[in-house]
């Protein structure tokens, strides 16, 4: 072998791995465009598309929960050409539905998280409760009677209610409306007394005195709210967030995937990203796909719980 052929061998293999993106990707989002989730991933998208020098395609393929969008990637060549804007659904969907046609846990690579996003419990001006602890017993003192909005069954603002209910041993009276609008609508028209929107929804309505923000789901005080305390600080371990962050099929190869995640980890590390995802009410997820791995079991296995306890189930 010559020595020109000798370091061709070497350096081809290496030439192979930066190949990648050496055409357009795919960036699937299971929501109609517009969403919170809509705009994290055309963020996320842009970047990656300016760094890796192709473009991501966000494409919204809505219906049945996410679960088409990931069924599509789940059956995507595992090419690191089709990826998936994964999130809370992902791993709620794994209990909530009897008859999924893939396994998320199974079937998706996890790539890289992106922010969580958390909830805040807010209420109707007219209820007397101006703290936590006296909705607590509020919602005491009338048990079946206090009725909670939601942007339909098995959503994150359902979810977040029902853990609050179930952690405080309270009853509320789930009314699930057909998306967020028209839950907090019916809030803000005083039909039902709480709900667990997005901070991105809400936060106008709060400023304005027309609903009272109680708290926030997260583990840490939002810098959206910052003047409202944590549930955690009244229900030890209380925790809830949406999340974003990205999936592949599962088989893609590893350089493939630690690309994509070293350059969401660079997203997440800049400021004028940091800045933008803090808009959405955002906290910063960077980390390993072993990381986001972690978070993912750790997450379907709290929702499971909650699920089973409440009996909640989808076809």
């Amino acid at each position: 072998m010559t020595l020109a052929a000798a370091a061709l061998s070497v350096v081809a293999p290496a030439a192979r791995a930066q190949a990648y993106p050496s055409r357009p990707v795919r960036l699937i989002v299971g929501f109609a465009a517009g969403g919170g989730n809509d705009i994290v991933a055309r963020l996320i998208g842009q970047w990656l598309q300016e760094r890796l020098g192709q473009p991501f395609v966000v494409e919204n393929r809505p219906g049945a929960g996410t679960n088409l969008a990931t069924e599509a990637v789940v059956n995507a060549p595992a090419d690191g050409y089709t990826l998936l804007l994964a999130g809370l659904p992902n791993a709620t969907n794994a209990t909530l539905y009897a008859n999924l046609k893939f396994d998320f846990m199974r079937d998706i690579a996890p790539v890289a998280g992106i922010i969580r996003i958390p909830n805040v419990m807010v209420v109707h001006s007219s209820v007397a409760a101006k703290t936590v602890p006296d909705f607590i017993g509020y919602a005491k003192a009338n048990p079946g009677k206090v009725n909670m909005a939601s942007a339909g069954v098995g959503s994150g603002s359902h979810l977040a209610g029902e853990l609050f209910a179930m952690m405080a041993g309270i009853t509320l009276v789930h009314v699930p409306y057909r998306g967020n609008a028209p839950a907090l609508a019916a809030l803000l028209g005083g039909q039902v007394e709480v709900q667990f929107p997005s901070p991105a929804s809400s936060i106008e309505y709060i400023k304005a005195g027309n609903l009272r923000g109680l708290a926030i789901t997260s583990a840490a005080r939002s810098q959206a709210l910052p003047e409202l305390p944590t549930l955690g600080e009244f229900i030890p371990g209380y925790e809830m967030s949406a999340w974003y962050g990205v999936g592949a099929p599962a088989g893609t190869r590893a350089e493939i995937i630690d690309t994509i995640n070293r350059e969401i980890n660079a997203a997440l590390a800049d400021s004028n990203m940091a800045a933008r995802l803090a808009e959405q009410g955002g906290i910063a997820m960077p980390g390993s796909p072993a990381d986001f791995a972690k978070f993912i079991a750790e997450e379907t296995e709290k929702w499971a719980k909650v699920i089973r306890t409440t009996g909640l189930k989808l076809d």
